[in-house]
């Protein structure tokens, strides 16, 4: 199995499919990372860990061996103020008012299979073969301090996953003021750092920058993994790129603020590390109690960034989301927002569902305006009753004409928000995040509810359920449109208010498992103004997200690519909008539009009732292309082609496990003058395998088509496109 020890070398060996990590015990009981990449077999490794002394300035913990530092030692979880100066992976103030604890090896314990995570998401093994864990368990013996520091190994792919569980064994009061998932050292920094950056509108742009000494770091401040930051962050070694070389991703299994970076050191290591933000943290530990910090999934690829993308994708896809939609491909939808906005009634929602009906599409999806007196945004968040205004024979009866067509029906939520212009807040001002006394900082006119109370958690539990009850509802948007300020909960005593963001998390995933496990029919698609809960912690309760606000298709370019990245494509909500684009004012051809699109869970968001009849039928192939081909899409492998952060061109495909079905979309922006002639190659072919291309029924090699290629396509406008399907032929 995945999990080798040599008791005695002290050595722990994890092994999965092509990835070894290793560790050893030195010193006092110190565990220092020795190695993680390319699966070895691990006959002398105790080789790498290499000691010399230094100046005064990095002081040695052993007297009989002044090399050993820890300023210098590569460590599995170090802490601060015993003589490593570097960034430490916890930090807890003692009942005296010191913060000084050394973590020193207990002992350790090997289970089958992979345990949950006590209130938190996390990648499971559906049987005992599939993973091996690792639980080491480390004491600070002054203190009472234990850390049970977790690495789960799974036998089939290139993943190690790790987390750590810090407990209180001492008699006195503890308080956690840093409590990182995982920290490792590499022996060197000759890296490019990648991260996922942007904002409301262009999500997850993908950004490389060499390591330099001192600390880079990505992180969200905002209560929510955030539009502005991705909680993923990959090394590149020298050499790596899109194919090739070594790269070593770190995603985090959490939907709230967080830190990820590298220090680089005086001497040029790098040491990574990944876990809840400690900016305004804190959590209090009383005798006996523990805090569980979320999942770090790391990857390694010799593969280059595509490998690693790959690898996540699987993981995700397979042993990350769950329940009935996990391995069903996902309906084709129109919704109804930018189509209408709160300007409907049922007449008119109906007219867009028949349309999409004649169309080819199975779900229509009521947005946001169908509650409370929501004419606007500015009131009845929190009031989840139907407006009979708008809808005077109730959801019902609207659930029912859309239904009687043939099509599936889902509506839209808010309900983590709070409208001060709603009988919730009149009932209950104290049921928000606030802090008494100062401003109620309102963002889109809401404020948000405080999910660290049981009230509030089962309030959204019933009023959501109710709804979800009252009618055939297939399918969920759930949405959450603002950041956290003035985070403070009413019921919650002073020493612990630096609790209440990770509590309000810990809600938020109690109400989540509480609602879709009691309607495990629904599809629910999560959603934060688009992109900016787009996280690894949302995907376990919901299988897919709305990636982008912008449905903008050569905006969504970047959007798409970056995310894919860590994503697996059965996670992106990908739509077709209307022209001028709402977002940025573009006009792109429909067929662009569309073509874009498909490479996601595809749909329409525009008032299908006003197409022409040329536009009816260019929808009509669209729509029948992707029945055909999503199991493609959403299940299929990934490979990028062209990048759009690189050239005016892009281009990605899918290809089945078994090699037999591929399609391939290709993007150019801007047309060129008389543009020099090009090939693209594809990827991921059997070598020797023949593919009938559907464009001119010719026969290709698969040696062929990735290593000659195909011609570029040449286009005659801007913002055009081409996808390609290619089929084996035996």
């Amino acid at each position: 199995m995945g999990i080798h020890i040599d008791s005695h070398r002290q050595l722990f060996h994890l092994q999965a499919r092509n990835t070894s990590y290793v560790f050893q015990i030195v010193g006092r009981g110190y565990p220092a990372h020795l190695y993680w990449g390319r699966r070895v077999r691990g006959t002398q490794l105790t080789h790498l860990l290499e000691m010399t002394p230094r100046a005064s300035f990095s002081p040695s913990t052993d007297d009989e061996n002044p090399a050993l530092t820890l300023d210098t030692l590569p460590q599995e979880y170090p802490g601060y103020g015993s003589s490593d100066f570097r960034s430490p992976a916890y930090h807890v103030e003692l009942p005296d008012g010191s913060a000084v604890a050394e973590l020193i090896y207990d002992s350790h314990v090997i289970h089958k299979g992979k345990p949950a995570l006590e209130g938190l998401p996390s990648t499971y093994a559906e049987s005992e073969d599939e993973a091996e864990t690792l639980e080491l368990t480390l004491k600070d013996t002054h203190s009472g301090l234990r850390v049970m520091l977790s690495y789960t190994v799974f036998e089939n792919m290139d993943v190690i996953t790790r987390s750590a569980r810090l407990v209180n064994d001492g008699n006195g009061v503890l308080q956690l003021k840093r409590a990182l998932s995982m920290s490792l050292d590499f022996a060197g920094d000759q890296f490019e750092m990648v991260q996922l950056s942007g904002a409301w509108a262009r999500e997850r742009y993908m950004h490389k920058r060499r390591l330099v000494p001192g600390m880079q770091s990505v992180e969200s401040r905002r209560g929510s993994s955030s539009h502005v930051q991705n909680p993923f962050l990959a090394l590149m070694a020298d050499g790596a790129d899109e194919d090739h070389g070594d790269v070593y991703g770190i995603s985090f299994v959490y939907s709230g603020s967080f830190l990820a970076g590298v220090e680089v050191d005086q001497f040029h290591s790098a040491r990574l590390f990944m876990g809840l933000n400690p900016f305004d943290f804190g959590w209090r530990l009383e005798p006996g109690e523990s805090l569980q910090t979320p999942e770090v999934v790391m990857v390694h690829s010799h593969e280059g960034l595509g490998g690693m993308s790959r690898t996540y994708h699987d993981i995700y896809r397979s042993r990350l989301c769950r329940g009935a939609f996990r391995d069903q491909t996902r309906p084709i939808l129109v919704n109804n927002w930018e189509a209408t906005y709160f300007n409907f009634n049922a007449d008119k929602i109906e007219s867009i569902a028949k349309a999409g009906k004649e169309l080819g599409i199975e779900l229509f999806v009521l947005d946001d305006g169908w509650f409370g007196k929501r004419d606007d945004d500015t009131t009845s968040l929190g009031d989840w009753f139907v407006d009979r205004n708008k809808l005077p024979n109730g959801l019902e009866d609207l659930v029912k004409r859309v239904r009687d067509m043939g099509m599936q029906f889902g509506l839209w939520f808010e309900p983590e928000m709070v409208s001060t212009e709603s009988e919730l807040y009149r009932k209950h001002p104290d049921w928000c995040l606030h802090v008494e006394g100062r401003r109620r900082t309102k963002a889109r006119h809401q404020l948000i509810l405080d999910l660290s109370r049981q009230d509030v958690q089962d309030y959204i539990v019933q009023s959501v359920s109710d709804i979800l009850a009252s009618a055939p509802i297939t399918y969920v948007k759930w949405d959450m449109n603002r950041n956290m300020t003035e985070i403070g909960s009413a019921l919650l005593p002073p020493e612990r208010q630096r609790e209440t963001a990770h509590r309000y998390m810990l809600g938020l995933y109690s109400v989540l498992e509480r609602i879709t496990s009691t309607f495990p029919d629904i599809l629910f698609e999560s959603c934060s103004g688009g992109g900016g809960r787009f996280d690894p912690g949302m995907l376990y309760y919901m299988p897919q997200t709305w990636t982008s606000d912008n449905t903008d298709a050569v905006s969504r370019l970047k959007i798409q690519y970056g995310t894919s990245l860590v994503y697996p494509v059965s996670a992106m909500g990908a739509h077709v909008s209307a022209v001028p684009n709402h977002q940025v004012g573009r006009i792109t051809p429909l067929e662009t539009r569309g073509h874009v699109a498909l490479s996601g869970n595809f749909g329409y968001e525009l008032d299908l009732t006003k197409f022409s009849e040329k536009d009816n039928e260019i929808v009509k192939q669209q729509v029948e292309l992707y029945k055909e081909i999503r199991h493609l899409v959403q299940f299929g492998d990934f490979y990028r082609l062209l990048s759009p952060f690189e050239g005016n061109d892009t281009a990605w495909m899918f290809i089945s496990k078994d090699k037999r079905e591929a399609f391939a979309v290709y993007v150019s922006v801007l047309k060129e003058p008389y543009a020099p002639l090009s090939r693209f190659r594809l990827k991921g072919m059997d070598p020797g395998m023949n593919y009938r291309l559907d464009l001119d029924g010719e026969h290709y090699g698969g040696d062929e088509l990735m290593y000659a290629g195909l011609p570029a396509p040449q286009f005659h406008g801007d913002f055009e496109s081409r996808v390609y399907r290619l089929t084996a032929v035996d």
